[in-house]
C-alpha cells in the first residue's frame, strides 16, 4: 500500500480548491505522487490503468486553471478520469472503485457534481460540451462559465466527434476541445486521421500574432466579431499556402494550438491560462504517453489498458491459478472464425477498434487481408460489412453488445432491408460486472427482435457457439445475431468438429410436468442447478434451452403448453422485450392463459459490481431461480387443487 510519505501533497487535497492553494512549482511533485497512488491502488483493485497514467498532468492542470465544478470538464469515454476522481473528493473512497456500492469506474453525474456528463462510450464529449457551452450563453451565466471537452485521438475519429466539431465551428460557442493524443486506443489506432495527427504542427508565435492582430483591428473598429469567420478562413488558406500544410481543425474555423508536451504540467498551466478566456471554439492538441510513469505500461499500452491485478514493483501481472485453462468465449469466437475462414474464402472479419478485445486478432494474425478494424466507427462497420456482403462475401462483425447500439440504424437500413447474410457476433452480452451501467450488454435482444428477418441466437456453451457460427455460414439467411457473454466458457473446444444446427429449434435439457423453465444462453448452467435442487425438493420442473429467441421454437412451445404448468423464463438481458416477452406474446397470441414468471435484468439501470453480485441483485443467481421455481410450483398446485 501507499506510504504516507509518498503522497504527502496528495493527502492534503480533498477538492480542486485545495489544489489551487499549492504553488505552481509543486505541481510536478504532485503528479509524481498521483502516479504512485495510482500504481499502488490499481495494482490491487484492477481498473483502467494506462489511460489515467497518461492523463495525470492534464488533469492536474485543468483543475488548477479552471474553476470546477462551475467550469465544466467533459471526459470522453472516461478511461482517463481516475485522477479527476482522486482530485475531486474521492481519494479516500478510491479503493471502492468499480466495486458494488463503491464509486464508478467512469464519470457519473449521480456520484459527483464534478462529473458533468455520463461517460463510457466514445466520441460524445464534443457534442455534450458544445451543448453546455450554448446553454451557458443562453442562460447568461456570470461570470463566464468555461466548458472543456477532453477527447482522445481514437475517439475523435468517431463520426459523432466529427459532427460535434462541425457544429462547434458553426455555432461559434466558447468551447475548448483538448485532444489527448497518445497514439493509442485499446488497440493501435487505425485510419488516416491518426497519421495526420502525428505530423500536424502550428506555430505558437503565429497564434499569438493572429490573436493580437485581430484584437488590435477590432479596437480600431476595422473588423467586427461577425467578420471573424471569413477572416479566419482567409488566414488559414494563406497559412496553408505559405507553409504547405493544411490544418483540418483550422479548416473548420476552430482555432488550433499545439501540439505540446502533455506531460509538462507547468507549460500546460501556462497555455490553459492563456487560452481559457478566448472566444469561439478552440482545440489544444497534446502529445502524451499512455501508461506514463510505469515502464511496463509505456512499453505495452494495449496490455496495460486494464491489466487486472499486478505487482507494482516488478510489473508482473497476477494471474489466477487454475488447474486447466479454459478459454474465454471471445477466444472461442476467434478460433472458430479462423477455422471458418480456412473452410470458406468468402469469410471476412470486421471489428471496431476491438481486435484483441473480441479476439478478432486470431484471424488477423493468420490472415491479415481478411480482417478489417475500422476504428471507433460501429455504424460504418455495419454498413461496410453490408457492402462486402452485397458482392458475395460473408462478413462476421464482432462488436460488444453495448457498442452495437450505436449502429442500430445501419443494422435496419443497410443490412436487414436487403436481407444481407451478415453474422453479428455480439460479445459481452449480458451483465459484464465492474465496468458497470454503460457497458452492460442487456438490450440487444430487445432492440434486434423487432427487425424483420433478423435471426437471434445465444449458445449455452462453447461447442454450441462454434456450431452456431458454422450454421450461419452454411445456411442461407439474412442477418443473424449470435450473443455470448464476457468471461470463461465451459470447455476448450478448439479444433473440434462443427455441426449445422436447425434454425429456430430449442432443446429439452430436463423433462418434467411441473413448472416449465426456459433459459437462454450460458445462464442455462445456473438454471440447471436450480432445477436439480427443485427436483430434489420434490418439484418436477422441466428445463428447456430456447437457443433461438427469433424464430422461437413452435414445437418446443407446444410441448410446454401441453403440461398446463406455469412458465418461467430466464435470460441475462432485460426482461422488457426479451425472451420473457417473446414467450408471453406467443402464449397470448395462441390463446393460452398460463402464468409466466420473467427472470432477467429489471427495468432499471444496473450499476457496477462482480457479475455474481449483480446476478443476485437481479434474481439471476441459483437461489433466486430456485425460489422462483418454488413460487411457480405453489401457483401450479393451488390451481390444480381448485380444479378438483
Amino acid at each position: 500500500m501507499t506510504k504516507p510519505s509518498e503522497t504527502e501533497l496528495l493527502s492534503q487535497i480533498n477538492s480542486p480548491e485545495d489544489l489551487k492553494r499549492l504553488p505552481v512549482e509543486q505541481l510536478p511533485r504532485l503528479c509524481a505522487e498521483i502516479r504512485t497512488f495510482l500504481i499502488n491502488n490499481v495494482s490491487q483493485n484492477p481498473g483502467h490503468f494506462a489511460s489515467s497514467m497518461g492523463a495525470v498532468e492534464l488533469t492536474v492542470a485543468l483543475h488548477y486553471v479552471f474553476d470546477t465544478p462551475y467550469d465544466r470538464i467533459v471526459w470522453d469515454v472516461g478511461h482517463q478520469a481516475y485522477v479527476h476522481k482522486i482530485l475531486t473528493g474521492r481519494r479516500d473512497s478510491f479503493s471502492t472503485n468499480r466495486k458494488l456500492g463503491g464509486i464508478s469506474g467512469f464519470p457519473n453525474p449521480r456520484e459527483s457534481e464534478y462529473d458533468t456528463f455520463s461517460a463510457g462510450h466514445a466520441s460524445n464529449s464534443i457534442s455534450a460540451a458544445l451543448g453546455m457551452a450554448v446553454a451557458t450563453e443562453l442562460n447568461n451565466d456570470t461570470p463566464r462559465r468555461n466548458v472543456c471537452a477532453v477527447i482522445g485521438d481514437a475517439s475523435i475519429s468517431g463520426g459523432l466527434a466529427f459532427e460535434g466539431l462541425n457544429n462547434a465551428a458553426n455555432t461559434n460557442s466558447n468551447v475548448l476541445i483538448i485532444l489527448n493524443d497518445n497514439d493509442m486506443s485499446i488497440d493501435r489506432n487505425v485510419g488516416s486521421l491518426h497519421s495526420y495527427l502525428a505530423h500536424i504542427t502550428t506555430s505558437k508565435s503565429y497564434n499569438n500574432f493572429r490573436y493580437k492582430l485581430f484584437n488590435g483591428l477590432k479596437k480600431l473598429h476595422i473588423v467586427t466579431d461577425r467578420q471573424r469567420g471569413p477572416i479566419m478562413r482567409f488566414n488559414n488558406s494563406l497559412k496553408a499556402l505559405l507553409s504547405h500544410e493544411h490544418n483540418i481543425f483550422e479548416g473548420l474555423n476552430i482555432r488550433y494550438f499545439g501540439p505540446i508536451d502533455g506531460h509538462d504540467v507547468l507549460r500546460l498551466v501556462r497555455v490553459l491560462t492563456d487560452i481559457k478566456n478566448m472566444k469561439g471554439p478552440r482545440l489544444l492538441h497534446l502529445r502524451t504517453v499512455k501508461g506514463k510513469g510505469f515502464e511496463p505500461a509505456e512499453k505495452d499500452p494495449s496490455r496495460w489498458h486494464a491489466p487486472g491485478r499486478f505487482n507494482p514493483a516488478t510489473g508482473e501481472v497476477v494471474k489466477a491459478s487454475a488447474p486447466v485453462r479454459i478459454p474465454k468465449y471471445q477466444e472461442v469466437f476467434g478460433e472458430t472464425l479462423l477455422d471458418l475462414a480456412k473452410l470458406d474464402p468468402r469469410v471476412v472479419g470486421v471489428t471496431a477498434a476491438m481486435s484483441s478485445g473480441t479476439s478478432m486478432n486470431i484471424l488477423q494474425d493468420a490472415m491479415p487481408s481478411r480482417v478489417f478494424d475500422v476504428g471507433i466507427s460501429e455504424g460504418h462497420a455495419v454498413t461496410f460489412a453490408g457492402g462486402m456482403a452485397t458482392d458475395g462475401l460473408r462478413p462476421f462483425v464482432a462488436i460488444y453488445s453495448t457498442f452495437l447500439q450505436r449502429a442500430y440504424d445501419n443494422i435496419v437500413n443497410d443490412t436487414a432491408i436487403q436481407s444481407l447474410p451478415i453474422t453479428f457476433c455480439i460479445d459481452r452480452a449480458g451483465l459484464v460486472g465492474e465496468d458497470g451501467v454503460t457497458h452492460h450488454g442487456v438490450y440487444d435482444i430487445a432492440y434486434l427482435r423487432p427487425v424483420p428477418g433478423m435471426i437471434i441466437a445465444s449458445p449455452r456453451n462453447a461447442s454450441m457457439l462454434r456450431n452456431l457460427m458454422y450454421t450461419s455460414l452454411v445456411t442461407e439467411h439474412g442477418p443473424m445475431a449470435i450473443r455470448y457473454p464476457r468471461g470463461s466458457a465451459d470447455a476448450d473446444v478448439a479444433g473440434t468438429e462443427m455441426n449445422r444446427m436447425p434454425l429456430g429449434r430449442g432443446e429439452l435439457l430436463s423433462s418434467g410436468d411441473g413448472p416449465q423453465v426456459i433459459s437462454l444462453g450460458p445462464i442455462a448452467s445456473i438454471v440447471a442447478e436450480a432445477v436439480k435442487r427443485a427436483k430434489n425438493d420434490g418439484i418436477n420442473a422441466a428445463h428447456y434451452d430456447a437457443i433461438f429467441v427469433k424464430p422461437l421454437d413452435e414445437h418446443m412451445m407446444q410441448e410446454i403448453v401441453s403440461k398446463q404448468s406455469p412458465v418461467i423464463t430466464v435470460e441475462d438481458g432485460t426482461v422488457e422485450g426479451g425472451l420473457g416477452t417473446v414467450v408471453s406474446d406467443w402464449l397470448r397470441d395462441h390463446g393460452y392463459d398460463l402464468p409466466v414468471i420473467k427472470i432477467g435484468v429489471p427495468d432499471r439501470f444496473i450499476y457496477h459490481g462482480t457479475v455474481a453480485q449483480l446476478y443476485a441483485q437481479c434474481g439471476l443467481d441459483e437461489d433466486s431461480i430456485f425460489n422462483s421455481i418454488k413460487q411457480a410450483n405453489a401457483i401450479y398446485e393451488d390451481s390444480y387443487s381448485r380444479s378438483r
